[in-house]
């Protein structure tokens, strides 16, 4: 069954969908998200965009908070950010 792929933009607003959540695990020492039967090991600039996934904020907005955050270039943080978004969003473990 095919489903419709949700296309990352700076207008969506992405969040962590039911069953899906941001976890600290201790045994590995790192932040983690936990999906049904999956976990994903996060480094610390996808544990900053994920941090930021409310389910409120843009993406476009998300962006220029991580840009003044690290104070990078919003293009290069922009495409950094909409690229793990997407994939994010293609595996189930965000909503937009």
């Amino acid at each position: 069954m095919m489903t419709d792929r949700r296309i990352i933009d700076e207008t969506s607003v992405p969040r962590l969908p039911t069953g899906v959540r941001l976890k600290f695990d201790d045994p590995r020492d790192q932040w983690v998200i936990l999906a049904p039967e999956r976990m994903y090991v996060l480094d610390q600039v996808a544990l900053a965009i994920v941090r930021e996934c409310d389910g409120v904020a843009n993406v476009g907005g998300i962006i220029d908070a991580l840009a003044e955050d690290f104070a990078a270039p919003r293009a290069q943080i922009g495409g950094d950010v909409v690229h793990m978004l997407q994939d994010f969003a293609d595996k189930g473990v965000i909503d937009a």
